[in-house]
């Protein structure tokens, strides 16, 4: 796994220094030893090196990593270049369209969004290939939402985009009174048309960190 090595490392130092952190480590390891695991392991934390701390605006919380080839790497919803969009994906571009006209892209390459500060965050953070969910229950559910306390623990304005039941289920997590919480059903096709479509959530976002004199987020994807 590759380091974290930015401001990320004071609030999650603890963590890495906990009995269940050791137990998930040694398992991860051994499953990368043995059978296909994503992301690369190197980018296991890429969504911590490429937007730090200190620069969150928003965080988009998934579940788990992609996990057919050459998808997933650390970045909740994002595909590598090269891919097909996957389907929910395909419907936050949709959107994204409506809500805020922007074009809608010939990739799912989402690193643009996390440079400017959204952190695209899952609640796991590998998988085996071809098994969805095969490593929930070891252990990153407690180190995310470490990660998640350190955010709401920012004094200043984030957003906070919950789609779907499990994101849902950390807004309990989320006491901030500078922060805005929006939630929505899960951009998947067998959700999105349950009120993820026309949430308007982008512009809502912007219009929140504009508010509180925060640059917001340009959310067009160029075309690859």
């Amino acid at each position: 796994m590759g380091m974290i090595d930015n401001d990320w490392v004071e609030p999650l130092n603890v963590e890495f220094r906990k009995p269940y952190y050791r137990d998930l480590y040694n398992f991860v390891r051994e499953e990368y030893s043995k059978t296909v695991i994503y992301p690369p392991a190197d980018d296991i934390f890429n969504a911590f090196h490429f937007t730090p701390l200190k620069d969150v605006k928003v965080l988009l919380l998934g579940q788990d990593p992609y996990h057919n080839v050459n998808q997933a790497h650390g970045l909740s919803f994002s595909v590598l270049p090269g891919n097909d969009t996957p389907p929910s994906l395909v419907n936050i571009y949709q959107e994204l369209h409506d809500d805020l006209g922007c074009d809608i892209p010939n990739n799912g390459y989402l690193k643009k969004w996390a440079d400017q500060g959204v952190l695209l965050l899952n609640t796991v953070l590998t998988v085996r290939a071809h098994q969805a969910n095969s490593h929930q229950g070891h252990g990153w559910e407690q180190f995310t939402d470490a990660v998640i306390q350190a955010v709401n623990a920012q004094d200043r304005p984030i957003v906070y985009f919950l789609w779907g039941s499990p994101a849902r289920k950390k807004k309990s997590m989320l006491t901030n009174p500078k922060h805005l919480i929006l939630e929505a059903p899960h951009p998947s096709p067998l959700s999105a048309y349950r009120g993820f479509f026309g949430c308007k959530h982008f512009s809502k976002a912007n219009e929140f960190l504009k508010a509180n004199g925060v640059d917001p987020i340009d959310w067009q994807i160029e075309n690859i």
